[in-house]
């Protein structure tokens, strides 16, 4: 079963929840007839099908844009820190946030933790994507390129499901030399199928899972979705193969990591944001950045207004209307003086209460996702960074330098001359580059390294020695005690 709840499975599903998703998998699979649509009904033509697939989207991006997920890479690994309280009581004073309080020093709970909503909702995100790839190949309205089109990207969902999944709750690829340690419970089957109490894969197996249904979705997809909305705000082949790049770069597998960026970069028509408009870019409101490959839509209300944003996390409006998260010194610092970058942080002094004593102090925030921001998913500035890391692991330093000086140029940045502290620069510049985009504290674990978290952190634990059972979260005690095959992660 996929979140192992105990559930009988009805033959009654909630459209409401199919096309909302606002609802968890247990309550709509739970409920009796009457309003509901049976699943048979939903499913059985192309139209209730893609009103599925459009819920699905919902709920992906209802999963990664809030707090939790938005926050954790670059919180964990020390891109940001807590601003002071801007209204109430408690104005001024500066604490952690409760959606993360656990986490943050490194001291999830399983029975309370912090992510535990993150964790049932991709299982549910999973079970949907499950179930369009089982009535689909059977719809007789569709032809057989919109039924390739509509199995490519639940396909795509749901191996983009298992691998966030695998990032917050395994330790990173080659932590062991085989990749033998725990993975995730990979599903293939929908619950319709009836209740299971599946075992973790290896991590091994995960991600050959994970590559397995990228590849697959790559091979059948259209040239257009089904969809209504902007083409930037589904999965397709581009978006997909950068998805793919990125899994092959977390596995360490450098010959296909860069095969798949380079063609990403050469094919996908995409191009990067020039040096004149990189700050514009991010400004702008409603409109994602021009090098973008994939952005979910944000929400809207029923007149056309945002309802939420990536800006509830990071925005600032005015003194007395701003969120807790703002930029660490710890990152600020890395950049030159002339780095255009540096233009992308907006400089606030704001009350604040240290030991007592009321001051003024200087925090940055984010410009990268105020207004209508939404959440960056894929965009090509990636492609080249995951390119120059590949190029320089395969013994082919020019091309990394190369590529890390393309970015270099366009933020203004002086250019790398030589090959010294290599790896460590690229590491610097994905750092630079990448941050509030979710990479930080994965890149970290990845190349083996320690936290250390040293402006602002006011955590009970800032800093990690890697390796640390601490580097990934604990499974939901609700889940390991529904489920007896599901073992926790060593520590919790």
């Amino acid at each position: 079963m996929l979140n192992f709840k105990k559930m009988k499975y009805s033959k009654y599903l909630s459209l409401f929840f199919l096309i909302l998703s606002l609802q968890s998998c247990s309550d709509f699979l739970e409920q009796e007839p009457g309003t509901q649509t049976s699943v048979d009904e939903l499913l059985q033509n192309k139209t209730g099908v893609l009103q599925a697939l459009t819920g699905l989207y919902t709920e992906v991006e209802a999963n990664v844009r809030p707090e939790r997920y938005a926050v954790y890479a670059d919180l964990q690994g020390g891109n940001l820190k807590f601003g002071p309280t801007a209204t109430g009581g408690l104005k001024g004073q500066i604490s952690p946030s409760a959606n993360v309080e656990q986490l943050y020093s490194f001291d999830d709970v399983a029975l309370s933790s912090n992510f535990k909503t993150f964790y049932d909702t991709n299982y549910d995100i999973i079970n949907q994507a499950n179930l369009i790839l089982e009535y689909t190949p059977a719809l007789k309205d569709a032809t057989d390129a919109e039924k390739n089109q509509i199995k490519a990207e639940a396909l795509t969902i749901r191996a983009y499901a298992h691998f966030l999944l695998s990032l917050v709750y395994c330790q990173d690829y080659k932590y062991t030399a085989d990749a033998s340690h725990l993975g995730i419970i990979y599903n293939t089957e929908s619950i319709k199928s009836g209740i299971q109490y599946p075992a973790r894969k290896t991590l091994a197996e995960t991600y050959n899972l994970i590559i397995n249904d990228l590849k697959t979705a790559v091979e059948n997809y259209s040239d257009n979705s089904l969809l209504p909305g902007p083409a930037y705000s589904f999965f397709n082949r581009k978006n997909t193969k950068a998805l793919l790049a990125r899994v092959y770069l977390q596995k360490g597998d450098w010959i296909n990591a860069y095969e798949m960026a380079n063609d990403v970069i050469t094919n996908s028509g995409a191009a990067l944001m020039n040096k004149e408009t990189l700050v514009s870019e991010w400004e702008k409101p409603d409109l994602p950045v021009s090098e973008i490959l994939l952005e979910f839509s944000i929400p809207k209300d029923t007149e056309g207004n945002v309802s939420s944003s990536m800006a509830q996390t990071f925005g600032y409006t005015s003194d007395i209307n701003f969120q807790k998260y703002t930029v660490s010194n710890d990152l600020i610092n890395l950049y030159e003086s002339s780095d255009l970058r540096k233009e992308l942080f907006l400089t606030k002094s704001l009350y604040t209460i240290i030991g007592g004593v009321q001051t003024y102090r200087d925090y940055n925030f984010t410009k990268k996702f105020q207004n209508n921001a939404g959440y960056v998913a894929f965009r090509l500035s990636e492609m080249y960074l995951i390119r120059a890391e590949a190029a320089f692991e395969t013994n082919r330093a020019d091309l990394a330098i190369a590529d890390i000086n393309i970015i270099r140029a366009r933020a203004n940045a002086s250019l790398l001359t030589n090959t010294a502290n290599l790896k460590e620069n690229i590491f610097l510049e994905r750092r630079k580059e990448l941050c509030f985009e979710g990479f930080l504290f994965f890149d970290i674990a990845r190349n083996h390294k320690d936290v250390s978290r040293n402006d602002g952190c006011i955590a009970t634990v800032c800093s990690l020695t890697y390796p640390s059972l601490k580097y990934v979260l604990p499974i939901p005690t609700y889940n390991t005690n529904l489920n007896p095959n599901l073992q926790q992660n060593d520590s919790y």
